[in-house]
């Protein structure tokens, strides 16, 4: 039994040796096709190399997921390898014969009036949407605010983030120091109202349940817990870690809300925030749990949201897993997946899977959900990005996700433009504003000393 233990042993040995290789060059394949896309390499290459490197396997290895949400993924393995999500890959004499050739102005001119008829719909519905976001914010007071970050006042130095992060592999980076120049201009008790940028969508559910319009009130939370997420993109550096007891609070007339959150505690590291709008409270706890694991960082929320409106209907969620991947080589990027779980007390409930990406996935950071009421019974579908916008269609979709476009479904929420002044920080306009002195809360702050 030794002998033959010691035998299975050695065969495990080897194949993690060769998992850790195919890792390696999984990753190194990826940072070569963004590198290939960022310099405008052909759809017909890619897909090239999409059929050359597609026998390497479709397997997810998923590095040390802890967390419910990270487990759930796994248990859907098999789901996520289904004709919904699984990308097909054709043989160029079905693409390149000559009746293809003879059709192919006719079929393109079929696609140029069908593209036009989509972009047309697209337009109706970003037209609509801001719309209803004026609309909404039309009550309000009307205040300038920065377009821009101040100028440095001296150039910063680059630090190797692998250098500092390197000896610490498995461990809690919340105990680890790091220079400032891994911060942004901004702390964890600011990025925490950075969750409220869209907050007009809350102002629209309200709106809807006085209306008795159940069902878009809980289509506009959902949309408002996935815009959480749409700052995160390109966001690469960490917030300032607050002193305990450090409060921020945050007053938008233009916005119609008052946000307060404070650190109460600091290790674990624990923020409580709490924010009121025009006919709803909103607050929470946030606290990760991080993981490095050489080739990643894993942050693993912990905590509940929750909304009330004024009309005591509750909704509560919490936050899925986010992973920035290439910390080491490659082009640096985070990714949100997992499964939340929006829990209503009253007549609907929603279930959104943000779906990892993939290696070689051309459409990263899709979304897919439904809600259901009380019976179970699916009366809407939502797809979209989690950094571009969301759809919905009325009723269970039949049809596979992956066929669900803006053509045939109605907008919820689009991110809003960067600013046009960017810096190495990528914040957002709204981000931009989070700590800036206007002159009326100038005169309300404490004189130095």
């Amino acid at each position: 039994m030794l002998s033959e233990f010691s035998e299975i042993q050695g065969q495990l040995k080897v194949l993690c040796e060769e998992r850790s290789i195919l890792l390696d060059t999984l990753r190194q394949l990826e940072a070569a096709n963004i590198e290939a896309e960022s310099s405008g390499i052909h759809d017909g290459d890619y897909q090239l190399s999409k059929h050359e490197y597609s026998g390497i396997g479709r397997g997810k290895y998923s590095e040390g997921s802890t967390t419910e949400s990270s487990g759930d993924i796994e248990k859907q393995e098999l789901e996520d390898v289904s004709d919904e999500d699984e990308t097909s890959f054709h043989d160029t004499k079905e693409h390149f014969t000559e009746p293809a050739v003879i059709c192919g102005s006719v079929r393109g001119a079929a696609d140029h009036a069908d593209n036009q008829k989509e972009n047309e719909n697209q337009l109706d519905d970003v037209e609509r949407m801001h719309g209803d976001k004026e609309d909404c914010y039309s009550r309000y007071a009307q205040i300038e605010r920065r377009k821009k970050l101040p100028d440095p006042v001296e150039k910063e130095k680059g630090v190797s983030l692998w250098s500092m992060i390197k000896d610490n592999v498995g461990k809690d980076l919340t105990r680890v120091c790091l220079p400032v120049y891994f911060n942004e201009p901004i702390s964890s008790l600011q990025k925490c109202f950075e969750d409220l940028e869209y907050s007009y969508l809350l102002d629209r559910a309200y709106k809807y349940g006085k209306e008795g319009n159940s069902l878009q009130r809980i289509l506009n939370v959902a949309a408002f817990a996935v815009s959480g997420y749409a700052s995160s993109e390109g966001r690469h550096c960490k917030p300032f870690n607050p002193l305990l007891g450090e409060t921020y609070e945050a007053d938008f007339p233009d916005k119609g809300v008052r946000f307060f959150s404070e650190k109460v505690s600091h290790h674990p590291t624990l923020i409580a925030c709490h924010c009121e709008g025009n006919g709803w409270k909103f607050w929470g706890d946030s606290n990760l749990r991080t993981k490095f694991w050489g080739r990643s960082i894993q942050l693993d929320p912990v905590g509940v949201l929750t909304l009330e409106f004024d009309d005591g209907e509750i909704f509560q969620w919490s936050k899925v897993t986010t992973t920035i991947y290439n910390i080491i080589l490659g082009k640096l990027y985070c990714d949100h997946h997992g499964l939340m779980h929006i829990h209503g007390n009253r007549e609907y409930s929603c279930k959104l899977k943000f779906k990892e990406q993939s290696i070689l996935d051309r459409t990263p950071h899709q979304v897919h959900g439904s809600v259901e009421d009380l019976s179970g019974k699916k009366v809407a579908t939502l797809t979209g990005k989690w950094d571009d916008s969301m759809y919905y269609i009325s009723g269970d979709f039949s049809g596979k996700l992956k066929d669900c476009n803006p053509s045939n479904a109605s907008l919820l929420w689009k991110r809003d433009k960067p600013p046009s002044n960017l810096t190495r920080y990528n914040l957002t306009s709204f981000a931009i504003t989070l700590n800036e002195l206007t002159p009326g809360l100038q005169r309300c702050l404490i004189p130095g000393i």
